[in-house]
């Protein structure tokens, strides 16, 4: 079971999914392994110059950002005792996108901080990691390493398919249970911190907010498939109002030679389909939306064809986003991306396009 605890952290997961599993077997590098006793680290870096026009606005921008997964450094351990592996992460998110007016404001996101229990019993993990409400959803997506629609900020990372297919899985406090694999069959289930999502007099949260998945992974005649369903749900309440939250993820993944085919989906009500914070819920609306996606990987590289939607009755708001996108890989730990997508918002209540850009997206990716 060594390095158990970076094999199933978020960033691997997203690592091995995006460039394939044997490339996932250098996404570390250990800097010390006896006795039981291991450590490693590993990094993720990328920019991208991104060409945006934005014909809503009626402008064109041209910058130098990072993409849908932000500039990481982690650190990973591992140590054997008796019948049990304890193991822990802690990763740094970073952007490059300083401030011009402040160059060394440069904010750290921590979104992994945790502790593992593994055994024959499976795996327990404490502290903070990402959901499991939709985590295949973006774990699995062709585009992880890419670009995909713009951000909400500058400063910040772009949003992929966030919000044009399927929701954030939000790094959150948790106590999370997972089965050892049952002949391809893995189960997980947590209990989260809730989000206030009633402030005001008299608001609680008494029960913590509730996640799970399921995954199913096969091989059939040489196709490789993968089923997902997760989900999840919390209350919140004030003096006057309560608000329950729900939504189920779902999708599947068909791989053979070097076609895949990624179908994708998610339906929620009283949940945000962007990410959920406190205050950010009002009513108990509907959201649901999906994501398809082909790609064909040619020698070093990969051709990817993406297409999302979301409609939120919550967020009162109507997206969609079309990408294609090449990633060449160079070697095992360096990738070029070329990415041209198409993103539209309405708001749904008036139907006034809110947003309507075609963004160029042209970038590297350095990884260990």
């Amino acid at each position: 079971m060594k390095n158990n605890n970076f094999r199933k952290s978020g960033l691997a997961i997203a690592m091995m999914a995006a460039m394939g599993a044997s490339a996932g077997a250098n996404a570390a590098i250990e800097l010390y392994n006896e006795d039981g006793t291991s450590f490693s680290v590993d990094g993720y870096f990328n920019a991208f110059y991104v060409n945006r026009d934005d014909k809503v606005a009626d402008v064109r921008n041209s910058d130098v950002k990072m993409g849908f997964l932000p500039n990481t450094i982690g650190f990973n351990f591992s140590k054997e005792m008796g019948d049990l592996t304890l193991g822990g992460r802690s990763s740094f998110w970073s952007t490059i996108n300083d401030s011009l007016q402040s160059p060394t404001d440069t904010a750290i996101d921590v979104r992994q901080l945790y502790a593992t229990v593994d055994g024959s019993f499976g795996q327990v993990l404490i502290g903070k990691d990402f959901g499991l409400y939709a985590r295949s959803n973006i774990f699995l997506d062709e585009i992880l390493m890419g670009f995909g629609s713009p951000g909400a900020a500058a400063t910040g990372v772009s949003f992929g398919n966030i919000r044009t297919g399927y929701p954030y899985p939000n790094p959150s406090a948790q106590i999370t249970y997972r089965t050892p694999d049952m002949g391809g069959l893995n189960v997980a289930a947590g209990i989260f911190e809730p989000a206030n999502t009633t402030p005001g007099a008299q608001s609680e949260q008494s029960a913590p907010r509730f996640e799970a998945e399921v995954t199913y992974s096969a091989d059939l005649n040489g196709v490789a498939l993968t089923g997902w369903v997760n989900g999840r749900h919390q209350s919140s309440e004030n003096a006057t109002t309560k608000i329950d939250s729900r939504g189920v993820g779902y999708g599947v993944k068909a791989a053979v030679a070097g076609l895949s085919l990624t179908a994708s989906g998610f339906t929620s009500k009283g949940d945000v389909p962007v990410l959920i914070t406190d205050e950010a819920l009002a009513t108990e609306e509907d959201a649901d939306g999906y994501l398809v996606q082909a790609s064909y990987t040619l020698g070093a590289n990969r051709f990817v064809l993406s297409y999302g939607e979301t409609d939120s009755d919550q967020g009162n708001f109507e997206t969609e986003n079309m990408s294609v996108a090449v990633f060449h890989d160079v070697n095992s730990n360096f990738k070029l991306v070329a990415e041209y997508n198409m993103f539209e918002q309405e708001t749904k209540s008036t139907g006034v396009k809110t947003a309507d850009a075609n963004t160029l997206a042209l970038g590297a990716v350095v990884m260990f």
